[in-house]
């Protein structure tokens, strides 16, 4: 028995943010703007914030399904250019929607399913007109309605980003690949190997894109889509010390598309 205790192996430590900061990580909106007033104005009001140094960071899928994805995407925008303590991710609808401008028929095809047209009639244009196209329409409707600036902004998002004991991504990581040598492609639409991954990361993981009716809290990992665009449920998750908690919405439930 004693011999047991010596060689099993110890439990890992607790992730931590360091002393004096909070992170704010929120989960993918997909054209919610009322949802994603309604958490920023829980986060404004957070009684947990004190004089800490706040940190927010979208996890990505600001676009697509819901209603309002232009001004989700210039909420955003207007976040991150006053402070830098502000950081958007890119998730693989933001990739679709940029392979698609550049005129990539598979990227075309799948942006269509995936509530593009969303995205595309929230920039002024109506059902009809988009119904009207072919996949190259759809390109050029892309181009000619949504601002340059918008396309810029997102072509800069990054895919990952550390702070402290945490890697956040939109998706998730290769287990067992160090996170310098992740590909983007993973962290922007891995789902099943590291879904399936019980073993310690490199880091604790962040992460959205897979829906689940409620934060899903692993050992190795934490995931906050929570549906936003159909569910009214926008998730935060809050980082302080070695604790967490979550902050999320109640608002009217929506429609969309169900592709990922």
């Amino acid at each position: 028995m004693v011999f047991s205790k010596l060689f099993r192996r110890a439990a890992a430590p607790a992730p931590r943010i360091a002393d004096g900061r909070i992170v704010y990580a929120i989960g993918d909106i997909h054209g919610r703007l009322d949802c994603l007033e309604d958490l920023l104005a829980r986060i404004g009001a957070d009684p947990e914030r004190g004089d800490r140094r706040v940190t927010l960071v979208f996890l990505g899928d600001l676009i697509d399904r819901g209603p309002d994805s232009r001004g989700v995407v210039e909420r955003v925008m207007a976040l991150c250019a006053a402070s830098e303590d502000v950081h958007c991710l890119c998730g693989n609808h933001e990739e679709l929607l940029l392979e698609a401008a550049a005129g990539s028929r598979q990227a075309l095809g799948i942006f269509n399913r995936a509530g593009g047209r969303e995205t595309v009639l929230s920039y002024g244009v109506d059902d009809a007109t988009y119904e009207r196209e072919d996949l190259k329409g759809v390109q050029r409707l892309i181009l000619d309605h949504v601002p340059a600036a918008h396309l810029d902004f997102l072509r800069t998002l990054p895919d990952r980003i550390v702070i402290d004991d945490y890697v956040l991504v939109h998706a998730g990581i290769r287990p067992g690949v160090a996170l310098d040598d992740q590909k983007s492609s993973d962290l922007r639409w891995i789902r099943a190997p590291f879904l399936d991954h019980h073993g310690r990361h490199e880091r604790f993981v962040v992460h959205g894109h897979t829906v689940t009716e409620e934060p899903d809290v692993r050992s190795n990992r934490i995931g906050i889509d929570t549906g936003a665009y159909r569910t009214g449920r926008l998730t935060a998750l809050v980082l302080a010390g070695d604790s967490h908690r979550f902050l999320t919405t109640a608002c009217p439930e929506g429609s969309g598309a169900s592709v990922d």
